[in-house]
């Protein structure tokens, strides 16, 4: 038997339990022994893990090690690599190896407690099915068992039962060699070695989740799913994490309509077997009490009321055809991309309009031609495999382990591999740190200026983030770098919906598929394929135009689609728009600032209750299936189609897999491809005030779909003020002690940290404690002042 393997490969031949077998040098014999069908017990081994040979359990018998001799005794097969021609005898063949096996079994259970029946991980435990497989029928242990205090708490989310423990070591590998968070660590020896934190540092990382789901015994545990449920009483499905632009792949168990708990799944090409704590834990968003159940209508005292379904979506329609065409439609950057395309098409042939975005976030002109330019209908030039392969990775208005927490995984792997991971950013993150990174300080605004210089070598990638929108000349300046140095380049967007959006035509110069719209080809060719007369040519408005229209009343209403109004560039203004509009369609899950000045307001279900697909990064296609199966629970599509039909204008489809359809069939535009315009490099311009605001938000903050999960939000990073020692100094702020910003419209209080800013830089988390949008009209590169004390 021969593995498949690339040609230069070199192949090394044995014999497993009486196979010939040729792997790829290096192959551990625990894997090799796979190849032949033979799955050798084991505890400690990962294949992601570095081997430690930490249990005893997958002991073999090698006669041969390659050199005429034998072993004397068994051997680990997880620690050693094949040699031609070894003779490798597994339990199957060897009484040697088997008994060895039970022997070491029997050890592990000696202090090992059998509680199965109320153990979390009794029905899915390795340790339960390998010593029903492996072990002995009976135990000759009669003594007392060693016990534990229990359980102890290694953070608020994770829990641990130290007398199930085998030492593995799995948890601690994980947390050092993958997370790069090595808050955990064996501590004693002997019968006394455990799983142990330091006692002034909480085990407060990112990804602890994932040590809870490969341990192999029931030692770690979620305060969440403890004694919840039974994993034979679950129904698994899977699908695709819905907080970032990964697409992580996960599986979703539940019971009798209700999510008991998500895990991580096996994906290799994106997440392999990792997720964060918060695709993890964070599922419990749309099960709030604000949750709408039916449709509301404004009646005519001003206040909303339960509407059926018929008579919304025709007061809806209505109200939309009174507008007479001066509609803005805001969907948001949070859509599966049937539904991004439904709204597209919505705007396009029902509305007759472009002004449409779904960037419900700061944004420019600028970003909007790069995205079309560099973005739009490709796919995989960049993938999480190639992140592994490349000379050096540029990460600029973009911070990895808070935005999109699969790539960082990735980019710490990729760092332990000698890959040069450089961050253009005004100081250096936990984040950066771990993967053993390279800062180039500079200011917020000034990343255009610091890309300018930047030489790269052969091979290298730039990851953008959609912070750089804030920076005048930012995605003019890494496109230039990228075709200077033939570096790839990628845009990775916080929001799990942004990339689909973008490939459907949520923007107001773009239509579906990367056909630009000032192309008259472009709309010929859409509109043939839609059974339109014409698609209109007028160039759209974006998100802040649009606003901005309403409150002037050159645009009358408006339809949103699940729309934080906090996260706009300007909260005051937004709500200001929504006041002064004549008549607003709302679709969404939970009660929001836009429920309260809606006229019609449409529930439509979330992501557990639908079928759909997310366009995560690179451009792959991420689909899932319904978790949750609620007839009454109607995709944004079905709404959508339901008002077009009222209004005369049939979109053409009504499901989900109608749209995907009519999706797959228009397909990508295969026109030529815009260039992006050159802008001149430099601040963003503005008034010039105390210091400059470097923020972004973490990955743990005040997010709505975090909602429900007080224990994980427990585990958030402080927020604090981060600026040099001299910027501190000279605005009276004491380290240890409150600082404040605030601007015209209002101000936030932090405790204040010395860091390694440049000076006249302040850093605070963006939506922790309190918004910065809504509380100070203030986002990335804006200019704020900065004050000691919280008088």
């Amino acid at each position: 038997m021969t593995i498949e393997a690339s040609r230069d490969t070199e192949l090394i031949t044995l014999t497993i339990d009486d196979v010939e077998v040729s792997v790829p040098k290096g192959t551990l014999v625990i894997r090799a022994a796979e190849l032949v069908g033979t799955e050798i017990p084991r505890f400690c081994d990962h294949p992601l893990l570095e081997p430690v040979g930490a249990c005893r359990q997958c002991l073999v018998d090698i006669t041969d090690a390659g050199n005429g001799r034998g072993f004397p005794k068994p051997q680990a097969s997880c620690t050693i690599e094949v040699a031609a021609g070894m003779v490798v005898k597994t339990q199957v063949t060897s009484e040697i190896a088997e008994k060895a096996q039970r022997g070491n079994m029997e050890f592990l259970l000696i202090n090992h407690p059998l509680d199965c029946p109320v153990c979390d991980k009794g029905g899915e435990c390795p340790l339960q099915n390998q010593a029903m497989s492996h072990g002995q029928s009976e135990s000759r242990f009669t003594e007392t068992k060693r016990t534990f205090p229990k359980p102890m708490n290694v953070s608020e989310q994770v829990l641990l039962d130290r007398e199930r423990c085998v030492l593995c070591a799995r948890c601690t590998r994980f947390s050092e060699q993958i997370a790069g968070d090595p808050f955990i660590e064996l501590l004693e020896r002997g019968p006394q070695q455990q799983v142990g934190i330091y006692d002034e540092e909480p085990f407060h990382s990112y990804f602890s989740g994932n040590t809870i789901q490969i341990c192999p015994v029931g030692a770690l545990t979620s305060a969440d799913y403890r004694f919840r449920s039974r994993p034979f009483d679950l129904v698994s499905t899977p699908s695709i994490a819905e907080h970032d632009a990964c697409g992580s792949a996960i599986r979703v168990d539940h019971r009798r309509g209700k999510v008991m708990r998500r895990l991580a799944g096996d994906d290799p090409e994106v997440n392999e077997e990792w997720i964060t704590d918060k695709d993890r834990f964070a599922f419990t968003s749309a099960a709030q009490g604000d949750r709408i159940a039916t449709p509301l209508v404004r009646n005519d005292k001003g206040k909303l009321e339960p509407a059926s379904w018929p008579a919304a979506l025709a007061i809806a329609a209505r109200g939309l055809d009174k507008a007479d065409g001066k509609v803005g439609v805001l969907p948001g950057g949070r859509l599966t991309a049937e539904d991004a395309f439904a709204y597209s098409k919505f705007a396009r042939t029902v509305l007759k309009t472009n002004d449409i975005d779904f960037r419900a976030r700061a944004h420019s002109a600028e970003e909007a031609e790069f995205l079309a330019s560099h973005v739009v209908a490709t796919s995989l030039d960049v993938t999480f495999a190639s992140l592994e392969t490349a000379s050096t990775v540029v990460l600029v208005g973009f911070e990895p382990e808070d935005e999109a927490g699969a790539v960082f995984l990735r980019l710490r792997k990729a760092s332990r591999k000698g890959v040069k991971v450089v961050a253009i950013a005004s100081h250096t993150t936990r984040g950066l740190t771990k993967m053993a990174g390279e800062l180039i300080r500079t200011a917020p605004g000034q990343e255009a200026a610091a890309l300018a210089e930047l030489e790269l070598g052969k091979n290298a990638v730039i990851l953008v983030g959609e912070r750089l929108a804030s920076v005048q000349g930012g995605f003019s300046a890494a496109a230039a770098l990228a075709s200077k140095s033939k570096a790839r380049i990628a845009w990775i967007p916080r929001r799990a919906g942004e990339r689909g959006a973008l490939e459907t035509g949520c923007l107001p110069t773009l239509l579906p598929g990367g056909r630009p719209l000032d192309d008259a080809e472009a709309r010929a060719d859409l509109a043939a394929a839609w059974g339109a007369k014409t698609i209109a040519a007028k160039k759209g408005r974006d998100t802040s135009a649009i606003l901005e229209a309403v409150t002037g009343g050159s645009l009358k209403a408006l339809v949103i689609g699940g729309v934080e109004i906090d996260d706009l560039p300007d909260p005051a203004a937004a709500r200001a728009a929504l006041k002064a509009a004549s008549f607003i369609v709302s679709l969404e899950v939970r009660e929001s600032d836009v429920t309260k000045v809606a006229d019609v307001v449409l529930p439509i279900a979330p992501v557990v209750e639908k079928p759909g697909m997310f366009v995560n990064w690179e451009g792959r296609v991420r689909t899932f299936d319904a978790v949750i199966k609620d007839q009454h629970s109607l995709s944004d599509v079905r709404v959508l189609a339901g008002i077009a039909e009222e209004m005369g204008s049939p979109l053409g489809f009504r499901t989900i897999a109608d749209a995907r359809a009519a999706m797959t069939e228009l397909g990508p535009w295969d026109g030529a491809r815009a260039e992006t315009p050159k802008r001149a490099a430099g601040a963003k311009s503005g008034p010039k005030r105390k210091v400059v605001l470097d923020t972004w938000r973490q990955l743990i903050d005040d997010g709505r779909g975090q909602d429900g999960q007080d224990l994980y939000k427990a585990t958030a990073r402080p927020a604090v003020l981060r600026a040099s020692a001299a910027t501190l100094g000279a605005f009276d702020a004491d380290p240890g002690k409150k600082a404040t910003i605030s601007t015209d419209a209002g101000k936030a209080t932090f405790i204040a940290e010395v860091a390694d800013l440049p000076d006249g830089v302040v850093w605070v988390p963006a939506n922790s404690g309190v918004s910065l949008r809504a509380e100070l009209g203030a986002g990335f590169g804006d200019h704020v002042d900065l004050r000691g004390g919280a008088k």
